[in-house]
């Protein structure tokens, strides 16, 4: 369950931030609605790193987002919601990346984080009826669960087994 803190492990961590970073620019962005897959290098680190780094990941990826490419003001919720987002991956996806595991971990991210956590957020900073942005973001729900279930799938089956052929990490 421990992961040996070294420079490789440092140093990819802030790899996958800034790939996180890269990725949260080709996201489709409305008033209500975000579209896009960050969430593919949090899901890295949280089955090479665990549930710590993956929030980290999450966490400082989010804050940089802000600073470098503000879209909209700044809000230390959604922060959370991204390091919580990454200690459930970690939690469930660092051991065993099988279908259930995928998508207890994908339906506990977007039903209670996404869709609870972020609407609340989102109802808070801009004073918008929670109900009303919780009905409207259900098809945000639907497309990202499908999304991220699909992608873990294929970054479990095909990315991961190459990239611990570059890794000495178990």
């Amino acid at each position: 369950m421990y992961t040996k803190v070294n420079a490789r492990c440092i140093s990819m961590i802030g790899v996958l931030v800034a790939l996180e970073i890269v990725l949260s620019r080709f996201t489709i962005h409305t008033w209500n609605l975000k579209i896009g897959f960050s969430f593919v290098p949090v899901v890295v680190a949280a089955i090479f790193y665990g549930p710590l780094a993956a929030g980290l990941v999450g966490a400082i990826g989010d804050i940089l987002s802000a600073v470098l490419f503000p879209v909209g003001a700044f809000f230390p919720g959604f922060t959370f919601s991204a390091f919580l987002t990454g200690i459930v991956f970690g939690v469930l996806l660092k051991k065993k990346q099988n279908l259930p595991n995928i998508l207890l971990a994908v339906a506990i991210v977007q039903l209670f984080i996404s869709q609870g956590m972020n609407t609340f957020f989102i109802s808070i900073l801009y004073g918008s009826p929670f109900w009303a942005l919780f009905a409207t973001r259900m098809y945000q729900t639907l497309v990202m669960s499908v999304t991220q279930v699909i992608s873990i799938v294929l970054i479990s089956k095909k990315l991961i087994p190459v990239l611990r052929k570059y890794e000495d990490i178990r």
